[in-house]
């Protein structure tokens, strides 16, 4: 397996495993080919070093955008913000949601950054598993989005 930056060629990668990955998780994923790939742009645009795919034998398997610009209203500083993480179902629990992670969590760090942050579904529990498996912690809840904070 191999993570690589993303690079603008990604696209139709992307929309494909997005929709795949939020199978059976519709209520929080974008639902369009056109607003998955105006997704994918603004995710590029907001810091491409932080966004990154998974690839098995050339294949895009999983993405992870992590944004170090983003400045957190709850922190009122800039965090490493994984505004997206997924990884195609028949790959899952191989690594490679953790390898992606752990990527995103190291070029936060090399960014300077000390806290990171994410949101997750309220009853999506295999994610939220996850993310308390990976030393994150809930620090509150909007509407159906559980916020989760990590200390870098």
């Amino acid at each position: 397996m191999e993570i690589r930056r993303v690079t603008k060629e990604d696209l139709e990668s992307f929309v494909k495993v997005y929709t795949e990955s939020y199978r059976g998780l519709e209520r929080y994923a974008y639902k369009s080919r056109k607003i998955i790939k105006g997704y994918f742009k603004w995710l590029f645009a907001r810091d491409h070093g932080g966004f990154m795919v998974a690839e098995i034998d050339g294949k895009a398997v999983g993405f992870v955008a992590c944004d170090t610009n983003w400045i957190s209203i709850f922190e009122l500083k800039r965090v490493g913000e994984i505004h997206e993480i997924f990884v195609l179902p028949e790959y899952r629990r191989l690594g490679i949601g953790s390898k992606l992670l752990s990527s995103a969590l190291s070029y936060a760090i090399e960014r300077g950054r000390s806290l990171a942050e994410l949101w997750v579904g309220e009853t999506n529990y295999e994610a939220k598993k996850f993310y308390i498996g990976k030393d994150f912690k809930e620090a509150g809840k909007l509407g159906k989005w559980v916020r989760m904070v990590k200390e870098l």
